[in-house]
């Protein structure tokens, strides 16, 4: 059985998959370069709740969660089925780990999921599930779950953060999507990999201290995929960075690996 790294990916826009940009190029390709998991348990900024909670749904549906982007996104599918077994697993796992977890029998994929998914994995034959993040328990609290989720990854799981590693949506269509980013984007986005590939975990903790952390990330639900994934890569993972481009000026598609 493959034992895959756990990834922390930038999602950016919903419209993603209808662009053509260095980040589609490299999610398109970064599927084939991890090779064909078992099954993937996704963590979206976009699903959050009181307490951690995994899906189980058998067929989970695409959910368009957004508005004021091009029709033909509400056109787009992602038929992948359900992981309801590794859903089990998961609620074992947090369970063990003395968090208090439940199951959800009907979510669906969030755009957080089949966004970045219908580009590493077009062919949407893997089973999958989500688990939602909690913001107002910070970022040590996420940490600890992808460290109860580490084992996963030795029986061919795919732990996939999917977040943003900038995401100011206030500012999102100030720029073109071309756009180079400003200064306060680079130097964060800077800090960002330099802590990372340096494991300088205390600093990510503590983010907030980091150069315009509250400009690049007026709230943390789409930073917190991060510690998810950082903590399912073990306590002796290297970091390596996958990725590196911007969107829209202010979305860094930064991504990352931990094994």
């Amino acid at each position: 059985m493959s034992t895959f790294p756990s990834v922390f990916i930038s999602h950016g826009s919903p419209e993603l998959p209808l662009q053509s940009a260095p980040v589609t190029d490299f999610l398109k390709q970064l599927g084939s370069n991890l090779g064909q998991p078992k099954a993937i348990l996704c963590i979206s900024a976009h699903w959050l709740s009181r307490r951690p909670t995994v899906s189980a749904a058998t067929q989970p549906e695409t959910i368009y969660d957004f508005y004021g982007f091009s029709p033909k996104l509400n056109r787009l599918k992602y038929p992948a089925p359900g992981a309801p077994e590794l859903a089990a697993q998961v609620n074992k796992l947090l369970d063990q780990a003395g968090f208090d977890s439940e199951i959800n029998s009907q979510h669906g994929l969030d755009h957080g999921a089949w966004t970045p998914l219908m580009l590493m994995y077009p062919d949407a034959d893997i089973p999958v599930t989500q688990l939602s993040l909690q913001p107002h328990l910070g970022t040590a609290h996420h940490l600890r779950i992808g460290q109860a989720l580490a084992p996963l990854r030795q029986s061919g799981v795919l732990i996939v953060g999917s977040g943003g590693a900038t995401h100011n949506l206030r500012m999102f269509g100030t720029y073109p999507f071309e756009a180079s980013p400003p200064d306060w984007v680079t130097q964060f986005d800077q800090w960002l990999t330099e802590s990372v590939t340096h494991q300088r975990v205390d600093d990510l903790l503590d983010y907030r201290h980091a150069p315009h952390a509250a400009q690049n990330h007026p709230s943390e639900e789409h930073f917190l995929p991060l510690f998810v994934a950082m903590g399912a890569g073990g306590t002796e993972a290297k970091a390596t960075q996958l990725h590196s481009s911007f969107t829209y000026g202010v979305f860094s598609m930064s991504a990352f690996a931990f094994a």
